[in-house]
């Protein structure tokens, strides 16, 4: 006859205990999981009788974790990845054909749109679907099988790869490159809209056109603080490529476009390289398919092919 311990906890308890622990919060609990915080209450209070104590300390509309809540969360979570995994491969028949990639928006349309007919013309049985957020991908709940993510490349739970290198520089549009005003030198810039990226996807050793002018000597010169600004990096390249001034860009969002000969690198020794890249993360233990595996084999080839040839 089973031990009395050994039952397993209401798996639904678990989930709202799972979602609840991470977001240290009942109500936005609720939302992810599509219930009533009434429901969520209701699973918690199951699980801490399942448990013989407690797993939360409210604290007015905020929740805090137990000693025992934070000591059995990693496992919770570690076992709801590994129920997901058991399910995808199971479902690895019907997903045939199909690859889920995760990215945020700006890399989506800039950097990946542009290439994806590479890729189908090459792998014509595999569909590449994009879900481009600006949230970090949680392989608990979403259906990615990789996420590319902007980064330093360490993140708990899940394996990276280097996908490739980041540098800023300065483009514009070849308009500002031509007439009375045309731009040849960075003290030219003070007759021209700096354009200022202003997304949450930024590197701490990225510079601003402050920095970027006092690097140039010419920080007395030209006014580092003026200008639009976008939340979004591909935004901001389309304000440039439009004319509307000349922005700090990343080259990865930048290169279709200086490609395609929408935009310019005005100055030669513009470039600044930062210490965030791009990376491939997904979560450790994953079985990849093979049409995964092909992707992820194409995408890295494109990202090497840019390194290589530049833009």
């Amino acid at each position: 006859m089973a031990d009395s311990n050994d039952r397993l906890p209401p798996l639904n308890a678990l989930r709202a205990f799972e979602a609840a622990a991470r977001r240290l919060s009942f109500s936005k609990a609720a939302e992810e999981l599509n219930v009533t915080p009434g429901a969520i209450s209701q699973h918690i209070r199951q699980l801490e009788e399942y448990a013989g104590t407690p797993l939360f300390k409210r604290t007015g509309r905020s929740v805090l974790l137990t000693d025992a809540a934070q000591a059995s969360l990693p496992l919770v979570r570690e076992a709801f990845a590994k129920i997901a995994e058991s399910g995808r491969i199971m479902q690895q028949p019907a997903r045939k054909g199909r690859v889920m990639v995760s990215c945020a928006p700006s890399f989506a349309a800039k950097w990946l749109a542009p290439r994806l007919d590479r890729f189908h013309i090459s792998n014509p049985g595999i569909e590449a679907w994009i879900s481009a957020d600006m949230t970090i991908t949680d392989f608990t709940v979403a259906d990615a099988d990789f996420a590319i993510r902007y980064g330093r490349g360490n993140y708990d739970g899940l394996k990276s790869e280097k996908l490739m290198d980041e540098t800023v520089l300065p483009v514009c549009s070849p308009r500002l490159l031509e007439g009375s005003d045309a731009i040849r030198k960075p003290a030219d810039l003070a007759r021209h809209a700096l354009i200022h990226d202003k997304s949450t996807e930024q590197d701490p050793s990225c510079p601003d056109w402050t920095s970027w002018l006092a690097a140039r000597g010419v920080g007395d010169q030209v006014d580092g603080q003026r200008g639009p600004r976008f939340n979004q990096s591909s935004l901001a390249i389309e304000a440039a490529a439009s004319g509307r001034g000349v922005v700090l860009a990343k080259r990865a969002i930048a290169s279709s476009d200086m490609a395609a000969g929408r935009l310019v690198a005005p100055f030669a020794d513009g470039s600044t390289s930062i210490d965030f890249g791009y990376w491939l993360v997904w979560p450790k233990g994953r079985h990849q398919t093979e049409d995964v595996r092909a992707f992820i084999k194409w995408v890295k080839a494109e990202a090497a092919a840019g390194e290589i040839h530049g833009v």
